[in-house]
């Protein structure tokens, strides 16, 4: 019996021992949140038809957060921080034979990571954009943030677009102000999606020349925090009916389901409206094509902004952020870039008959 408890004993004395040693390093890693950059490329591309500059920068784990700096002055630097990264494997100076850049530096400040990129020309809005993408396993490339430098003329990618150019179409994003819409399983908010990407199609259009009447400019409740469905329906279909030029009225929601592996996008209409019918098809097949997601239909629905306003009307579904997949994307400022353009390709062959 005495051998027994020593034998138990000097087990527990060394599953304390071993357990001592390797919780802490176990809590350490699991506690980590810094990321690690392990990808640059660059590649000469095509925007709105004009030459351009991308620089890939990716890392480890999910999509980045970043803020940026412009300097004008003495430095013509775009600098983009990214917190708690680390410079990894990547040079730190790499040269760039480019009419947009001539370097980027990467510098480790305390537990944030400098991207200093040296543009030839001051950087301004109009010259350059910022958006992140997803890891995507197929292509063996993981989380990034994508730097895409051009002349002013070719900012939005998709300026002078035919067709579109004096026509009044009112863009409505889907819920907002004290209605957040669905919301995904990582806490993606339906109101934040659609306001980005309506916003997104608004300077899409506008710089094609069309007139564009938002159903809400910011995240506001259109008629008054808590109404009722209703009355905030009907507030968005005024928007749209008290303006006789109005062309066309699009609603921009995401699609939600109690069951998480419900997916793919769809696009509506009323039912008996032929021209409401050719909106919703045309916006189909371009956002199939481009968002890449399962292909639901074009589908008619008795929905109350579609019945009550006065010119062809769809409302298209986007995704379904409770799923969690489709949520990834939904947020991705990359993929909301891909949603817009298709939208506006829609709107245009719309016009072009």
């Amino acid at each position: 019996m005495n051998n027994v408890f020593r034998c138990v004993s000097w087990v527990g004395v060394l599953m304390a021992f071993v357990f001592g040693l390797w919780l802490p390093q176990m809590t350490e890693a699991a506690s980590g949140q810094s990321h690690e950059l392990n990808y640059f490329q660059t590649s000469k591309v095509k925007i709105a038809g004009s030459n351009a500059l991308r620089i890939e920068i990716g890392m480890t784990g999910e999509e980045p957060r970043y803020t940026v700096k412009e300097l004008s002055f003495l430095r013509k630097q775009l600098i983009i921080t990214l917190p708690n990264t680390e410079k990894g494997k990547v040079k730190s100076l790499i040269p760039l034979k480019s009419d947009f850049a001539t370097q980027v530096k990467i510098s480790e400040v305390g537990e944030n990571l400098q991207i200093a990129i040296d543009f030839v020309n001051p950087p301004s809005s109009d010259k350059y954009r910022i958006s992140t993408l997803p890891a995507e396993r197929r292509k063996k490339k993981p989380a990034r943030i994508v730097v895409e430098m051009f002349n002013g003329n070719a900012s939005n990618g998709a300026d002078n677009v035919p067709g579109i150019k004096g026509k009044t179409i009112v863009v409505d994003a889907g819920h907002g102000g004290s209605d957040s819409g669905a919301v995904g399983p990582t806490g993606v908010k339906e109101k934040d999606v659609t306001f980005a990407v309506a916003k997104k199609v608004q300077k899409l259009l506008t710089g094609s020349g069309a007139r564009v009447i938002m159903t809400r400019s910011r995240d506001m409740d259109v008629y008054a925090p808590n109404a009722t469905d209703r009355q905030e329906l009907q507030a968005r279909c005024d928007v749209a009916n008290r303006d006789s030029r109005t062309a066309l009225f699009l609603s921009i929601h995401c699609n939600a389901f109690s069951s998480p592996s419900a997916h793919g996008m769809e696009t509506y209409y009323c039912a008996g409206s032929a021209k409401g019918q050719e909106f919703a098809s045309l916006l189909n097949e371009e956002l199939a094509k481009a968002g890449g997601l399962f292909n639901r239909g074009v589908k008619t629905a008795n929905y109350y902004v579609l019945r009550h306003t006065n010119m062809p009307a769809s409302l298209i579904e986007l995704g379904f952020v409770t799923n969690y997949n489709e949520e990834r994307l939904l947020r991705s400022d990359a993929y909301q870039n891909k949603l817009a353009s298709a939208i506006v390709r829609g709107i245009a062959r719309y016009f072009k008959g």
